[in-house]
């Protein structure tokens, strides 16, 4: 479940969901519930939007803001300096020290809530230009003070964060962080003489799974909108990146790619040159049935929703005749 606030001004949209108060426990348990019924694992991604939230719904309309009329936020928006993502984005305030510590509180009450919900996995993101990766590029940071500044600084909240989170979570519990590999303004110094760069990532990384993360989703960009004018998108093209990290973490760490894998024989592809795991986010919209599809073509078994299963593999065992809720 993606992009879930732990603090309702970190939504994106007004119509974002969260955990920041205990009333969002029972209602997003339900659909823990119902995954499980089906046989299913199931995790939450916890975010917080900084500079990038009180935006109109992305179905409804592109690089729009939400003003209060429609339920918007756009005079209580917060990042770690007071720059806009663009000229349509409200400017946010610069945090404080005090602000900082807050959302850090409400990132640990958030994870623990979504223990209580029954979640299988908790997510941090720090990826696509929301509030932790706008600490961690320069590009957005340009603080003065222990959380800006140095290589050091800028990463201090983001790993903060995950020993936070690791400490409020079962230890048997799976700990995700994605993250943006990179900026893509390696080669617009002129523009951008520091970013958030693939070798940051690599540096960042054995960081994160000695803190106990067990899983670096590595996704890439989402900090500025001139990326447009870098990013050459394509077939596998975030791949090269997870490699990179891929390398430096070795089997401490399983690390994924996502972006552009449409195929099977990509994902298995990637798989056999040392990946260990393919993501697929807006295909699954085009193609619910995708990792079934990947399945059959790959010649493997997955482990399908209890409602669906039966009608591929058929009534081989006695069903059962307590209704699942």
């Amino acid at each position: 479940m993606e992009s879930t606030a732990v603090q309702k001004e970190g939504r994106i949209t007004p119509q974002d969901i969260g955990l920041w108060e205990d009333g969002q426990i029972e209602p997003l348990k339900r659909i823990v519930d119902f995954a499980h019924s089906q046989g299913q694992k199931i995790g939450v991604q916890l975010s917080h939007a900084g500079r990038k939230a009180s935006t109109v719904a992305p179905f409804v309309s592109i690089n729009a803001t939400a003003t209060e009329d429609i339920d918007g936020w756009p005079q209580n928006t917060f990042a770690p300096s007071a720059i806009p993502f663009n000229e349509v984005y409200p400017r946010p305030r610069e945090m404080t020290l005090v602000q900082i510590q807050e959302f850090k509180d409400a990132f640990v009450t958030a994870a623990m809530r979504a223990v209580k919900a029954g979640f299988d996995v908790v997510e941090i993101h720090a990826a696509h230009g929301y509030l932790i990766h706008q600490f961690l590029s320069p590009i957005s940071n340009k603080r003065t003070d222990v959380y800006g500044g140095s290589w050091e600084n800028r990463t201090r909240l983001a790993l903060e964060i995950v020993d936070l989170v690791r400490v409020a979570i079962p230890e048997n519990m799976p700990l995700f962080v994605r993250i943006s590999a990179t900026d893509w303004f390696d080669n617009m110094t002129d523009e951008f003489p520091e970013s958030w760069t693939v070798a940051d990532s690599v540096k960042i990384a054995p960081m994160l799974a000695c803190r106990g993360v067990d899983f670096l989703d590595v996704s890439s960009g989402g900090i500025h909108p001139l990326q447009g004018t870098s990013i050459k998108s394509g077939p596998g093209y975030q791949a090269p990146f997870a490699f990179e990290i891929k390398k430096a973490v070795g089997d401490k760490m399983v690390v994924s790619a996502v972006g552009g894998i449409r195929t099977a024989e990509l994902a298995q592809q990637l798989v056999d040159d040392g990946l260990d795991v393919i993501m697929c986010g807006r295909w699954f919209q085009k193609n619910p049935g995708l990792v079934y599809s990947f399945a059959d073509e790959l010649e493997v078994d997955v482990k399908m929703a209890n409602r669906v299963a039966w009608g591929f593999k058929g009534r081989t065992k006695k069903q059962s005749t307590k209704q699942e809720a």
